[in-house]
């Protein structure tokens, strides 16, 4: 297998709407956030200095993920989706290990996430890898979430 992780690219806008809506619709439900953001990235994501990378198998997208600006020089991770069919292959952790290596590289204080405890594999891999659960803030973004986990990187 030939994959290849590559920065946010306007013909990889149509595949991070899809498979995010997917996840979504799959595990949870789409809200009006999630399909402003998902229809615009360039808008909420890219324009405002986050990040959006996408794996990409025989020059096709099965996964992405983003890094939108949460506060100064912390970064949410956000919008991880992978191709149903990819799902198991660990495609989710090669992007969760290029983000922190890029976070890390691009000298980040650290990388914040939401989730649902229902999740649970999803939680232990963000475990796995580090972060630990935070309080999640009255006004949370997605109402969907009941876990906010982050990863100091400071130190690393």
């Amino acid at each position: 297998m030939s994959l290849k992780i590559l920065p946010f690219q306007d013909e990889f806008a149509r595949a991070f709407y899809e498979l995010n809506i997917e996840w979504l619709e799959t595990y949870f439900y789409v809200e009006d956030f999630d399909k402003e953001v998902l229809s615009n990235p360039k808008k909420y994501i890219i324009n405002p200095g986050g990040f959006i990378f996408s794996v990409i198998e025989n020059d096709t997208v099965i996964g992405t993920v983003a890094l939108m600006p949460y506060s100064e020089n912390v970064f949410e991770l956000t919008k991880m989706a992978v191709a149903p069919n990819q799902r198991g292959n660990k495609i989710g952790q090669q992007l969760m290990q290029y983000c922190i290596n890029f976070a890390v590289e691009s000298k980040f204080d650290k990388l914040v996430l939401y989730s649902n405890t229902i999740l649970e594999n999803a939680i232990y891999i963000y475990r796995k890898y580090g972060f630990i659960e935070i309080p999640v803030e009255e006004n949370s973004p997605y109402q969907r979430s009941n876990i906010k986990m982050e990863l100091p990187l400071n130190s690393k």
